[in-house]
């Protein structure tokens, strides 16, 4: 079949990599250039997911474990492996034998694709490891691996793998409509397929509702990262004082990575780390790490829009899951992780090919 896929994000060139491997025609249309929005604004982790095994995403975190060890193995000269810290204080909102149950649960879905395990550090080992942490009141630390990658990099090398799989690949070319008989138009006229994906991310309900076409909701959720001075080669997920939400800071670039937030957005709004979540990022920062960072000291920041299954009232509750959904011709994708984007792209195949 000749199929068009609209998008080229993760998710896109995934799901156009899964179509011309399963046999057909593939052309794929992107808006601005390849991996610039959402899919290049990621916390550059290839990981499973820890924080979702308490919101009882099983399946999502199993998968995402599976595919974290391919992209790992696929792709080593832009991933690694990344030893990450989750150190417990006394006024820890997460008890130790909770987290205990929650990195066995995480070691056991890897199961053969495991890339480590996880063990408990005492105070002082914890303090060689990331000197910076602040000693009071610190217990100690598990320690457990998850993946780390260059995001738009190996993005870049997805649309390699579909250039070499027979995508055509079209960039700046905004499709404006889409019909459930397969008519896809560009401003430079119309085109007709048998298929259209509609894997457009945040995007994606815009043009179906500009198209005339009924659109499920979608969270759009900003997240935004800071680059700070380098702290040490380990990672670290925190726990924000008094809340149940993570933020990450991480080794990236000789810097560090610290993020995210989890803030609504709308299209129209600029995509940007606003004031607010500067402050909130670098005030957990400063409760684990001494010295302080003062907002002259950032180095840059970065903001991504994330599209969300709707159905949540916490931002941070929202499920990662994806889901399809057909319009006549027409096949929708709503959510999705970058982890989880080759699966994704199978799934969807597959799920072409039954129709």
């Amino acid at each position: 079949m000749q199929i068009a896929v609209v998008g080229g994000g993760i998710n896109g060139l995934c799901s156009a990599w899964q179509l011309a491997l399963a046999g057909h025609q593939v052309t794929l249309f992107e808006r601005d250039q390849l991996m610039q929005a959402t899919s290049a604004a990621s916390s550059k982790l290839l990981h499973g997911g820890l924080r979702y095994l308490e919101q009882g995403e099983f399946r999502l975190v199993r998968e995402a474990l599976q595919e974290r060890r391919w992209w790992l193995k696929k792709a080593p000269q832009l991933t690694r492996r990344l030893p990450i810290l989750y150190p417990l204080y006394q006024d820890s909102q997460r008890a130790r034998w909770q987290l205990k149950i929650g990195l066995w649960l995480y070691d056991s879905f890897a199961g053969k694709k495991r890339i480590g395990r996880h063990r408990w550090l005492t105070a002082a080992q914890t303090l060689r490891c990331s000197p910076q942490l602040k000693a009071e009141g610190l217990l100690g630390a598990y320690l457990f691996f998850d993946g780390q990658m260059d995001d738009q990099k190996l993005g870049l090398w997805m649309a390699e793998q579909c250039r070499k799989a027979g995508v055509k690949i079209v960039e700046h070319s905004p499709v404006i409509k889409i019909q459930p008989d397969g008519e896809l138009q560009l401003g430079s006229g119309k085109l007709k397929f048998a298929k259209i994906i509609n894997v457009a991310g945040p995007w994606s309900s815009a043009l179906l509702q500009q198209s005339g076409l009924s659109a499920a909701p979608l969270d759009l959720v900003r997240g935004s990262h800071l680059l700070l001075p380098a702290i040490s080669r380990y990672g670290h997920m925190l726990e924000v004082p008094g809340e149940r939400r993570i933020v990450f800071a991480l080794p990236y670039q000789q810097q560090c990575l610290l993020g995210t937030t989890e803030v609504r957005q709308q299209l129209d709004e600029p995509v940007q780390c606003s004031p607010a979540e500067r402050d909130y990022l670098l005030d957990v920062y400063a409760h684990y790490f001494t010295p302080a960072v003062a907002p002259a000291q950032l180095l840059g920041s970065f903001a991504g829009v994330r599209p969300l299954l709707a159905g949540s009232a916490d931002a941070s509750r929202a499920s990662r899951e994806y889901q399809f959904h057909w319009q006549g011709n027409i096949l929708t994708v709503s959510g999705g992780k970058w982890t989880t984007a080759r699966a994704l792209g199978q799934q969807l195949a597959a799920e072409v090919n039954r129709r």
